[in-house]
Order: structure tokens, then C-alpha cells, then sequence
């Protein structure tokens, strides 16, 4: 049996992803079988796997040694070089400027090489954080895809994470803006409203209907400037669907330039033999936080802005187009 003492550090969240950190190693059926069978228990008494932790919590884990010697294992930390800029840092959260093409978490193709590694490899050589399997674990509270680049916010402790968490899932008090370079000329400005729907099986995201299970999108955008063959937007997410911006371009045929998905793939094969470049142009370079409560209060009223990369920089030059904003 396991005793752990809860304390500020690992309070307010649910108990089965506390035990999911801490026995790492354990698969998910072995983690949920402990709680059927009433294995794990608070203050003596059995919970279920959505309980919220509570600042001295008794938390007992009924499993043999062998179990907690082969499960819980400290997550190895290593030397990973970041290739993320640093936009804003305190004590709570750190807001970085992902390049494309790095993933946020590992996939099957790639695990080690990841920007929450080398978060945590930069936050574990500050000492702010240490892999201990019971304390909070560093973590990106929303998501970017692989091949766009900008902003990701992570926090540093489980309050920041909740008051985060929170203000993406309202997208009420957080605003994020996007540079998007785009095929063809788009109106001066203009909101796209369609609903989007996501094939499981496949990935693929549609603009559907709301009575068959299309989720409620809306993306709001300006020109920023173009020429007779491209035009780069700045573009603002009222709802913060999966791939929304991607789908939504391609939907009013302004298809965002290298998106292999959705994209022009004629378009993109120019884009690719000409600069090298196989990723979609588009960066979240904007976060603006409007009305932030808790220990984040202090963040009310302040924007953050990442630059986009050389790369980015170099084509829309040679486009003869300006990135101001």
C-alpha cells in the first residue's frame, strides 16, 4: 500500500489522473481495476475515479511493492535542445513560440522530440521542476497542430492549468489570433460561420449540420494585405474547433497556403519546390487575455505577441507582401 499526503501542489484535480502520474508506467485497464475493486481510497473512505482532490487528502493506493516498483518509475529527463523561443515567463506559466513541424506531444512516429520535452527538460535544468511521479507535471493547456507555429501556453502548477483550461474551453475571456497566408484575393474583412464535424476514423474535419452532430464554428478575419495572388489575414477564433481555420478557408475557397489537408495541392507543390516549405502557412501569433481570474489575475488586459519565424518572414518578402499588423 501507498500513502501519499496531499498538498497545494497536486489539489483540484480529478483523482484518477493524479494516479494515472503516478503509476506512469501502469496501463490504463490495471489504473480503472483499482477502482472497481475499491483500491483506492481518501481518508479512509472509497471514491470514485472523478473525485477532486482536496489540500490534505489522505490518499492510500492498495497495491503490492512489486506493483509500485514496477509502475511507478520517475519520467527520465532528458538533454533535449529547445528550438522554442520564450515569449513570457513567471513563477506560473511559460508562453512559448513553437516552430512548425514539432509536435506539442509524442505520436507513433515521434516520442522523444517534442516541445513538452523540451519544456520540461528547460524547466527540469531550472530546478522548477522535478520528476518525481507525485508532484504536478508541466502541461500545455491547449492545442496547436504539428505544422502550425505560434503561441502554446503551459502552466507550471494545477490552479494556473484549471484557470487555463477554463478560458480556452469558453474562449469568453481569451482571445487568440492567427496569421494565415491564404490563395487568392479575400474580402477586407468578413466572419465564416459553419458548422464542423470530425470523422473519427479518418481525422478529416467537414463543414456539416448542426442536426447531424456538426459542432457550432464561427472565425472572424481582416486582410492585412495581398496581391492578385495571395492574401495574408489576420484571423481571430470565436469557437476553437479542431482544424476550424483550416477547414473554414478552404470552405469560402481562400485554402491556406501548404495545408496538405484541406489545401490546393497544385499550390503547394509550387510552395514546396520553390521555398522548401511543407507546412501550412499559418501561426498563432497573438494571445490576448481579457478578464482572468484567480492567481492569473494579474495576466487581465495583457496581450502577448510571437514574431513569426525567418522562414515565414523570407516568403512573404519574396511575395512582395508585409507581415504588419
Amino acid at each position: 500500500m501507498k500513502e501519499i499526503k496531499i498538498t497545494g501542489e497536486n489539489c483540484n484535480q480529478r483523482i484518477d489522473k493524479f494516479v494515472r502520474k503516478f503509476l506512469n508506467e501502469a496501463p490504463l485497464s490495471f489504473i480503472y481495476k483499482l477502482f472497481r475493486k475499491k483500491d483506492i481510497k481518501i481518508n479512509g473512505h472509497w471514491v470514485k475515479e472523478n473525485y477532486i482532490l482536496q489540500n490534505n487528502d489522505v490518499l492510500r493506493i492498495y497495491v503490492t511493492d512489486e506493483q509500485l516498483s514496477e509502475f511507478n518509475k520517475p519520467k527520465k529527463i532528458e538533454d533535449i535542445k529547445a528550438t522554442f523561443q520564450i515569449v513570457y515567463e513567471d513563477k506560473n506559466i511559460l508562453i512559448v513560440n513553437k516552430p512548425k513541424g514539432l509536435l506539442i506531444h509524442g505520436d507513433e512516429s515521434e516520442k522523444r522530440i517534442t516541445l513538452s520535452n523540451m519544456v520540461l527538460s528547460y524547466l527540469y535544468k531550472k530546478g522548477e521542476y522535478i520528476p518525481d511521479g507525485e508532484g504536478f507535471v508541466p502541461s500545455p493547456c491547449h492545442r496547436l497542430d504539428r505544422n502550425t507555429s505560434g503561441l502554446v501556453i503551459y502552466a507550471k502548477n494545477v490552479e494556473s492549468s484549471q484557470i487555463l483550461m477554463d478560458l480556452f474551453k469558453t474562449h469568453e475571456n481569451i482571445k487568440k489570433s492567427y496569421l494565415a497566408l491564404l490563395k487568392g484575393k479575400t474580402d477586407e474583412k468578413g466572419t465564416i460561420e459553419a458548422p464542423l464535424i470530425k470523422d473519427s476514423d479518418t481525422g478529416f474535419v467537414k463543414v456539416g449540420s448542426v442536426d447531424r452532430g456538426a459542432k457550432r464554428a464561427i472565425t472572424k478575419y481582416k486582410l492585412l494585405t495581398c496581391n492578385y495572388s495571395y492574401s495574408l489575414v489576420e484571423a481571430d477564433l470565436i469557437t476553437g474547433r479542431t482544424h476550424q481555420l483550416r477547414v473554414h478557408f478552404s470552405y469560402i475557397g481562400h485554402p491556406i497556403v501548404g495545408d496538405q489537408k484541406y489545401g490546393d495541392f497544385s499550390l503547394n507543390k509550387i510552395f514546396d519546390e520553390k521555398f522548401n516549405y511543407h507546412y501550412q502557412f499559418l501561426h498563432a501569433y497573438k494571445v490576448q487575455f481579457i478578464d482572468v481570474s484567480g492567481i492569473l489575475s494579474y495576466l487581465s488586459n495583457k496581450t502577448y505577441v510571437a514574431n513569426l519565424f525567418p522562414k515565414d518572414e523570407e516568403i512573404l518578402k519574396s511575395l512582395g507582401l508585409e507581415a504588419t499588423k
